[in-house]
């Protein structure tokens, strides 16, 4: 089969190029501009170009998968519908890559990239084995996909972007946050919550869903569902399928964490769900947050029939995402961390996190927004998460699809912060900013382009130990 990929050097994309190319198919593809993952693709045999140029696209295209993140008016889109080529999104590809597996579907406004990737190195680990498309680059396999032919199970993350994920019909499935985002395709938070219902119900009636305690609760009061005709408070009537609840320490959930303390560089602490508890498991180099993904990645491991001794073993066997609290460096004068954070909680998190490792030093936050809507819908949460920063280093607004909208500008955001140390910087400005200040305890935080600032930044901060 003939493949040809728009936005092929997308993390999401890419994973499904690398699937096609393995099984044997011919595939190419366009992406704007140069990245590792390319350069990986390109490694792998896969023809990649970087120029909005139809006359590149190949002449025998049997199917083409795109992403929304390509803008309608790309000129190999247009060609290509004009062609009468199929076109399907990836997310409908997704759709039917897994219907004949036993999905295990995570989804989330955060969350979901480490926890999909965590339970695929469990299932991996173990011996039971698993196909995976990740959003992320899994350290433990330095990859985002994983195909194995001899396993029922696949594990995808599920994207709530343009309502992708109800393409799905998973077996099992996770909800891990549903904090507004992507309000330029919902409208509202109301609208998102109605998605992601809808996704709960999608699960199989045979299977099991997973839900974080407080997903569906709104402004402090049950969320219900249009669909739900009676006047039932239950946060959760509007769930069809079997479910559990779980958190990092609420003992009224089905599945939580007890016990969890720091213990020379590890994070060690009991997993209590219905099957069983698991005690005293150590997670290395991890930020707190990993615990509540933990639980219920090992919580769904179970569920597949791991046993306690296998989810031990691949939980402190687990070596992180990368982009994901990615520490990419460490000595004792500097700590450089990068992390895929886009949205306001999870910037929140991200610092706290920071400040319960790295107690007492100086903490330097290089942030790129993503996204003029975001920015815009989220201005007064950003300005409050990047205040807790000692120092603050604010790029330019990344882009990705959409254009310029009139007010929303770095510029802006930066006013609104409280710092006092803060600074406005082109990518060429970073790199200076960061030769010439040698920042104690250094973060790179976004999801644009700002990944390729990363290997200079790590070579910067090495040669500042000489």
């Amino acid at each position: 089969m003939n493949i040809y990929m728009l936005g092929i050097g997308g993390i999401g994309m890419s994973a499904l190029a690398r699937f096609f190319n393995m099984r044997g198919d011919h595939v190419a593809g366009y992406d704007r501009t140069p990245s590792q993952l390319t350069r990986q693709l390109e490694a792998e045999g896969i023809a990649v170009h970087y120029d909005d140029n139809p006359e590149k696209i190949p002449h025998k295209v049997d199917l083409v998968v795109y992403t929304p993140a390509v803008p309608s008016s790309n000129l190999e889109f247009e060609a290509i519908k004009k062609r009468g080529i199929e076109l399907k999104k990836r997310s409908q590809v997704l759709g039917v890559l897994t219907q004949d597996k036993r999905c295990i579907a995570v989804a989330g406004s955060h969350g979901k990239t480490t926890t999909s990737s965590m339970i695929a190195h469990l299932l991996h680990h173990s011996g039971v084995g698993c196909s995976a498309f990740l959003g992320g680059i899994s350290k433990n396999i330095d990859s985002n996909l994983l195909v194995n032919n001899n396993s029922p199970w696949v594990v995808v993350e599920a994207d709530e972007y343009d309502r992708s994920f109800l393409q799905l019909h998973p077996h099992f499935a996770v909800i891990t946050a549903t904090d507004p985002d992507h309000l330029d395709i919902y409208g509202t938070h109301r609208n998102m919550l109605e998605a992601y219902a809808q996704f709960a119900n999608q699960t199989v009636d045979e299977g099991h869903l997973w839900i974080k305690r407080g997903a569906f609760i709104v402004d402090g009061k049950p969320f219900i569902s249009d669909s739900k005709t009676d006047s039932s408070t239950d946060v959760l009537n509007f769930v069809q399928a079997s479910h559990s609840s779980y958190s990092m320490l609420d003992t009224a959930d089905d599945c939580h964490a007890e016990n969890i303390r720091a213990q020379k560089g590890a994070l060690v602490f009991n997993l209590v769900t219905p099957q069983c508890i698991i005690k005293n498991i150590e997670m290395h180099s991890a930020p707190m947050v990993n615990v509540e993904n933990a639980v219920v990645a090992a919580s769904v491991a179970l569920a597949c029939g791991l046993t306690p001794e296998q989810v031990r073993n691949g939980l402190e066997t687990f070596a992180g995402v990368k982009r994901r609290f990615d520490c990419r460096f460490r000595s004792t004068d500097v700590v450089y961390i990068d992390d895929y954070a886009h949205h306001p909680n999870e910037i929140e998190s991200l610092i706290g996190s920071v400040r319960t490792l790295f107690p007492d030093r100086k903490v330097t936050g290089v942030f790129q927004p993503h996204l003029y809507s975001r920015t815009r819908d989220f201005a007064q949460q950003f300005a409050a998460a990047l205040s807790r920063l000692d120092t603050l280093v604010l790029m330019p607004i990344y882009p990705a699809r959409e254009l310029p909208i009139s007010g929303v500008s770095s510029e802006a955001l930066l006013d609104m912060v409280s710092l006092s140390d803060k600074h406005l910087c082109t990518p060429d400005e970073v790199l200076q900013y960061i030769d010439h200040n040698r920042p104690d305890v250094l973060l790179t935080i976004g999801a644009g382009d700002i990944d390729r600032l990363v290997p200079h930044i790590e070579q910067l901060v090495k040669g500042g130990q000489g």
